[in-house]
């Protein structure tokens, strides 16, 4: 009984020095959603993915960062799945019209531009300053 019992405690021990500390999502985050200390919380496990580096909690005390994609709640984040805020607009100067919107251009060409905004949607802002919805990320 006392090997069983000492074979135990070691078997314990050896457990918890293989833990791995990660921080883990307390809720669902969308695509390009700030990812804020209250969404996450630290957690241990065992394993994690091959490739993951995980995140640490002073990572999201210091800096914004966004979600590069969809993570559910008790998703394990690692530093790929999120990446630091850049504000990304873009500043069109058609003569008399200026528009600025945040996204990325995608086309352009002597009629229009086409953005891709932050949420994914895709806009067409023609020269004479019509702006038309094209898609949506749904």
């Amino acid at each position: 009984m006392l090997r069983l019992s000492g074979l135990l405690l070691v078997s314990l021990f050896i457990s918890n020095a293989f833990a791995i500390d990660v921080v883990i999502t307390n809720e669902n985050i969308n695509y390009n959603e700030f990812v804020t200390e209250k969404m996450v919380k630290p957690a241990v496990v065992k394993k994690v993915k091959k490739h993951c580096i995980p995140a640490t909690l002073d990572d999201f005390r210091t800096k914004k960062l966004q979600a590069t994609h969809y993570m559910k709640k008790g998703f394990v984040i690692c530093q790929d799945d999120i990446k630091e805020y850049q504000k990304e607009s873009v500043l069109f100067n058609f003569g008399t019209i200026q528009i600025e919107k945040h996204g990325e251009i995608i086309f352009e060409n002597d009629d229009y531009i086409r953005i891709k905004k932050n949420d994914g949607d895709i806009e067409k802002i023609y020269k004479d300053g019509r702006i038309r919805w094209i898609c949506s990320h749904f």
